[in-house]
């Protein structure tokens, strides 16, 4: 939770979570999104008394905890976890000034086309041929960055045009490689 005092890092052991931060008038942005294997906390790590983000479970999550003191344990006695945590951050901080540049130079439509393509690369796609993680038009205009309505107007022109097929909050997306055209001259799609 935003502002709640550190207690180390989270990995999620099995789940999917939201990892976001509150801004103006109580606005989730999400930054990113997690799954099996990967690890939430981390940015207030060593630097900080209180989270800067919380983390929210999609679906029923299991997390695994390694408390500051631990932490600390392991990487005084483990070099290369501390190595290997060293690249984790460079590459992180990589990926966000990427992101900043890019979602600053596109459109509400090639925003809300890159996060489908994220979702899709990043979680697969069910049986069914609809991406494997369901998200609200509020939560992928929180990732995006930009408004409900926006993303409302655009999955309705995909839907229209043929791009996607939507049930509820279900997303299915027709041709993977048109919708990449469609942003290719950004040469950037999201945390690959």
């Amino acid at each position: 939770m935003e502002g709640a005092p550190i207690n180390g890092l989270f990995f999620i052991h099995k789940g999917k979570a939201k990892v976001l931060k509150t801004g103006i008038y109580g606005r989730e942005q999400i930054l990113r999104f997690v799954q099996d294997g990967e690890i939430i906390g981390h940015r207030g790590f060593g630097i900080s008394k209180t989270y800067s983000i919380s983390a929210v479970a999609l679906e029923n999550t299991v997390l695994c905890n390694f408390t500051t003191e631990t932490l600390n344990e392991m990487f005084n006695s483990i070099p290369k976890l501390t190595y290997e945590l060293m690249i984790f951050y460079a590459e992180e901080l990589n990926r966000s000034e990427t992101k900043v540049k890019t979602t600053a130079q596109m459109t509400v439509r090639e925003k809300v086309i890159d996060t489908l393509l994220y979702i899709h690369r990043k979680f697969g796609e069910n049986q069914k041929n609809y991406l494997n993680l369901q998200l609200s038009r509020k939560e992928i205009a929180g990732f995006a960055g930009t408004t409900d309505e926006q993303v409302i107007r655009t999955i309705s022109s995909l839907k229209q045009e043929l791009h996607i097929i939507t049930k509820g909050k279900r997303v299915s997306i027709v041709d993977v490689q048109k919708l990449k055209k469609e942003i290719s001259e950004h040469h950037y799609y999201l945390n690959s």
